[in-house]
């Protein structure tokens, strides 16, 4: 992506542009993303990336891949004096710390200040024409106190439509709603501007009391009427329109992927969990319930925890076990289990049969999960390229649902317009094999829907 804000004119020449190390952090094709543009890597920026290597996590394999695209260039060419790139611009690896001085309330000497002096000289030496792309907030203000240009990563910016919640609504002629509840489904005919798999709520031209709710089937070029789950799944029944269509998501099995999103206590987790047990445990129509959540701390973290991996894992999944707990004792009477302290949860005897498994998603890349019920939680927490790791590694047969509220985001490397659930409900709006609803009334109590609303 050109950043169009600094892009060449008419005339004159590139701009030059200074990369962070978050960016290459991010997005390990970022070299790649400036076009024409000359860019230029601070040697501080190659020795983070060093430092960063050696990590396990995504961030360890951005850096390394960053390192072995950089020494790749290398063999074309002195990246001290300039290698070209593929659409013509000029990397080059600045090695020289030295510049101006900062203003000693700067601080002391660090990595940051280090590259902020690079800038400074750059942008003196080039007459104006050099701009640094960072993700890190700070930086960029200290750019600005500096009165150098500085911008953010556009490319982890992807264009999002906040008002797309998969569901809109729509004013059509009456006969068409009598149509759709006689045949269950009718025509979209003339009903502009309608994404596959997008739930509308038609209103009657003639009688604004008159409506109904419909499911749009771009295959067969048809809205179908969206039913009432009145039995309810495992014990749970939708308490408002958007829990329905969820649920309508959850039980089609020609839907492969389910995006849910939506404040705390809206019932995202609790609704795929409910439809994930009923297709699992009672139709059979996949092996076992997978469920995982990146592992990201609220506030400080405790450090590392004893015992095996099991024990590990117990305190970051407890809102999935808690979840599990009330579908279990919503639907089969406590006193089944006898009702004796200690007594072992009851889904148990599920996770002794493998039908459920619970994990992290650190283990996932190089697996290939055929006929699962697969539910990544907090799906916010992902970068658009962890995402697309979890999802590549969908076989035949598995269904996919993503949750979580892009406005509760603990990873630092990601935002509300940049994570990786925000990235999939963009990018898969238009597939007929994909569904998202975003889930807005609080139905866990009536504290945590006042709580959501004024806190």
């Amino acid at each position: 992506m050109t950043y169009p804000l600094f892009a060449a004119g008419s005339g004159e020449r590139p701009r030059c542009f200074v990369v962070d190390t978050n960016v290459l952090l991010y997005d390990p094709r970022a070299l790649f993303a400036f076009h024409e543009h000359d860019l230029v890597i601070p040697m501080t920026v190659i020795e983070e990336i060093d430092r960063f290597k050696k990590d396990v996590n995504e961030t360890g394999r951005n850096a390394r891949t960053i390192s072995r695209q950089l020494d790749e260039l290398r063999e074309k060419g002195s990246l001290r004096e300039g290698v070209k790139l593929p659409e013509g611009g000029i990397l080059r690896v600045d090695f020289a710390t030295h510049g101006p001085d900062l203003p000693i309330t700067w601080g002391p000497e660090t990595n940051d200040n280090r590259i902020l002096r690079t800038v400074l000289r750059l942008h003196r030496d080039f007459g104006g024409n050099v701009t640094l792309i960072t993700r890190d907030t700070n930086m960029r203000l200290k750019c600005d106190a500096m009165g150098v240009p500085a911008a953010d990563y556009e490319n982890a910016h992807i264009p999002v439509d906040e008002h797309y919640s998969g569901v809109t609504e729509r004013t059509v002629p009456g006969a068409l709603i009598d149509l759709l509840y006689a045949e269950g489904s009718c025509p979209i005919g003339e009903i502009p501007g309608l994404y596959p798999q997008q739930f509308v709520l038609l209103h009657a031209e003639e009688a604004s009391k008159q409506t109904a709710q419909a499911r749009v089937d771009a295959k067969a070029g048809k809205l179908r009427l969206v039913g009432k789950h009145k039995d309810g799944v495992w014990g749970i029944f939708a308490r408002n329109k958007e829990q329905l269509f969820a649920m309508d998501l959850l039980m089609d099995d020609n839907i492969q992927l389910v995006t849910l999103n939506g404040v705390a206590g809206t019932g995202k987790t609790l609704m795929a969990l409910a439809c994930g047990l009923k297709r699992v445990t009672d139709d059979r129509l996949y092996r076992k319930l997978l469920v995982s959540r990146p592992i990201f701390p609220l506030g400080r973290d405790i450090g590392f925890l004893p015992g095996d991996l099991e024990q590990k894992l117990n305190p970051w999944m407890k809102p999935i076990f808690d979840n599990l707990e009330y579908l279990v004792s919503t639907r089969h009477d406590t006193s089944n289990r006898g009702g004796r302290p200690g007594a072992d949860p009851g889904f148990q005897q599920l996770l002794d049969q493998k039908l459920i498994e619970v994990e992290p998603l650190t283990y996932i890349r190089g697996r290939s999960i055929a006929k699962q019920f697969l539910i990544v939680d907090e799906a916010q927490n992902l970068t658009p390229h962890e995402a697309k790791t979890v999802l590549t590694r969908a076989g035949e047969g598995t269904k996919v649902i993503f949750t979580g509220d892009p406005y509760q985001i603990d990873n630092p490397y990601v935002d509300t317009l940049s994570n990786g659930l925000t990235y999939v409900v963009e990018r898969f709006k238009s597939s007929s094999i994909a569904g998202h609803v975003t889930l807005r009334k609080g139905e866990r109590s009536e504290l945590a829907e006042l709580a959501a609303q004024l806190l």
